[in-house]
């Protein structure tokens, strides 16, 4: 069974590398949220995530909303394991995919062909079981013979086809979501968007951060809403999405 439970968990994130730069020292002196602090080593830190504790289940389709500034990515880079707690700690089950960036994990100099082992790679695939699924993905990325040149040589347009389409090629059992994944061809477009559908839908778990309370709607059955690295109303999509609305 497939879950993610966070217990207690805090993010700091450096921002500052200086250890006697005025302004470390102006905002650590009139910072009256209390966001700000400095660690160990003397920089400056924020803290994103602020004692978060949620239990996110097989089935669940977790909404994550707030203000810009709130912590959603940073919950949502905790969860793919790019951050690490700060305190608190994070029990899995299942493998998470992560759409942050779906261009991470591609080498400009690599051919296309081989951008498709490495981005699997980073994945967590084995580079056999990418090597069986190229056909597919080169039939739906439409690249055809430009598979065979640097990605350097691709347009915008075509890098993120090709990232789109190794990145939905198989289900997943957590997904993890960074406001709705689009592609800029328009002509590709509405294929990718039925794909992405299907793709969501495979999950056991999706946990979706964005700013669109009509996506949240239509596509979770819980949410939470976070504020300054804190859960302020977390349960049913309509109340937290009303709670959102109230706030902002």
């Amino acid at each position: 069974m497939a879950y993610l439970r966070l217990r207690s968990v805090s993010v700091d994130l450096p921002m500052y590398q200086g250890s006697s730069r005025s302004l470390k020292k102006s905002l650590l002196a009139t910072s009256s949220r209390g966001n700000f602090a400095s660690d160990a080593l003397q920089r400056l830190t924020v803290r994103a995530l602020n004692d978060v504790t949620v239990d996110i289940e097989e089935g669940a389709r977790l909404g994550v909303i707030g203000p810009n500034g709130a912590g959603k990515s940073t919950l949502l880079r905790v969860l793919s394991s790019i951050h690490r707690p700060s305190h608190g700690r994070i029990l899995k089950s299942g493998r998470v995919t992560s759409l942050l960036d779906v261009s991470v994990g591609m080498d400009p100099e690599a051919t296309g062909l081989e951008n498709i082992i490495l981005r699997g790679m980073y994945l967590g695939f084995h580079p056999k079981e990418m090597r069986q699924r190229i056909p597919e993905i080169a039939e739906f990325s439409e690249l055809g013979d430009y598979l065979q040149l640097p990605v350097r040589t691709y347009s915008s347009g075509m890098m993120i086809r090709l990232a789109f389409a190794v990145s939905t090629s198989f289900e997943p059992e957590i997904l993890v979501m960074d406001e709705w994944l689009t592609v800029g061809d328009a002509r590709f477009l509405a294929k990718a968007q039925k794909r992405l559908e299907q793709y969501v839908r495979g999950s056991r778990i999706l946990v979706l951060a964005t700013h669109s309370m009509p996506l949240v709607e239509e596509w979770c059955n819980r949410a939470i809403l976070l504020d300054q690295g804190h859960v302020v109303a977390s349960g049913d999509v309509k109340e937290v999405v009303e709670a959102y609305r109230a706030r902002w």
